[in-house]
């Protein structure tokens, strides 16, 4: 028996990452000849859906369907219309959640190809043969549909067959792909993640006496930013094997947010060590003048003491050597490199992510 069937997407009402799954109504018809129901007249015979029990009807099923339910209000959707020649139309309308496999690593700019599979239960190829009545044009209703966060780019049909230790069966396949409108996230995510880096910017124009105002744009800026981040994952899942771009991108502005307040802290320390090291050589003199005062086998006693002690010292010293390379003379400098430096960073970061998240 050859099977042709069509549909029409009623709607799809969620489309869910957590589950990576989407929910759909359609109605589904599905046309084949009995030779046995052919009947003299030129009209064709609507009967009650009650009736589908008395016939033959098509074992078919949503391969991928995770629950699904027929609609019966007022009565079951169903309709039976029996042709004079023995043609059969039985369209029924179905509710359904499908499973999606879902790439998410470009999430937001992400494109999902979704599925949706019919197949025949227990009859295989030498009994049925599914097809599709009109080609792609077989499914309709997508052009007009609504979604909330994607747009239908492409949708084709295809046969196949699936094949099972018990034997091959036919299947049809419609495809359709979901582009994700990222203008919501813009304004949810990117944009206030944004502002929040250039917030951070702000402390390096603050005088660096002014202890409390920078430490407070500092830690406000990464708290605010913790919680951007926290947000934008609770609807997703949690896989490790998802790094998805809004997390690479929320990741970036944490980075420069963090940077923000650690060059605080490293100015205000280059600070106090320039001060201190103005104390440093009436130190010096003071403890070079009673060093002199010491006898010889003083220092000699000395030595013997902290002989255990030397060969971390010398390690101290390297330490301090290394630290010195990286001394910077006017630490009132290093903002006037930060306000530089970082916009510059940022915006050279922010065109390398969107040009390969984009293009790529």
């Amino acid at each position: 028996v050859s099977v042709g069937m069509s549909m029409d997407i009623a709607s799809i009402d969620t489309i869910s990452e957590i589950n990576m799954d989407y929910t759909a109504t359609i109605f589904l018809r599905q046309r084949w000849t009995d030779e046995r129901l052919c009947f003299d007249g030129n009209k064709s015979l609507s009967l009650d859906g009650r009736l589908v029990e008395m016939l033959w009807v098509p074992d078919t099923f949503i391969v991928d369907s995770k629950k699904s339910f027929l609609h019966d209000v007022t009565v079951e959707n169903r309709l039976i219309r029996i042709y004079p020649n023995g043609t059969v139309l039985y369209a029924i309308r179905i509710t359904t959640t499908v499973s999606c496999s879902m790439d998410l690593t470009k999430y937001p700019m992400d494109k999902q190809t979704c599925t949706l599979q019919l197949e025949s239960w227990g009859y295989n190829i030498n009994d049925v043969m599914f097809y599709w009545t009109r080609g792609n044009d077989s499914v309709r209703g997508l052009d007009t549909l609504q979604l909330a966060q994607y747009t239908v780019e492409d949708h084709f049909t295809s046969v196949t067959e699936a094949v099972y230790e018990t034997g091959r069966y036919p299947k049809l396949v419609f495809h359709f792909e979901l582009k994700r409108n990222i203008l919501y996230f813009i304004l949810e995510t990117y944009v206030p993640s944004v502002l929040l880096v250039v917030l951070s910017w702000v402390s390096f124009w603050i005088s660096q006496s002014s202890v409390p105002a920078r430490i407070c744009i500092g830690v406000t800026t990464v708290l605010t930013m913790t919680t951007l981040m926290m947000g934008a994952r609770t609807s997703l899942p949690n896989a490790n094997c998802f790094i998805k771009a809004i997390d690479v991108y929320l990741g970036i502005c944490f980075s420069f947010i963090f940077g923000a307040l650690l060059e605080y802290a490293v100015t205000h320390f280059c600070t106090l060590h320039q001060l201190s090291s103005k104390d440093a050589p009436d130190h010096t003199n003071k403890t070079d003048s009673n060093e002199s005062k010491q006898t010889s086998s003083d220092r000699k006693g000395e030595r013997n003491q902290h002989s255990g002690c030397s060969s971390a010292m010398s390690v101290m010293k390297r330490l301090f050597c290394i630290f010195d390379c990286f001394h910077v003379k006017n630490p009132y400098h290093i903002d006037n490199y930060a306000r530089f430096s970082f916009p510059l960073s940022f915006i050279i970061i922010n065109v390398l992510y969107w040009v390969y998240y984009l293009y790529f």
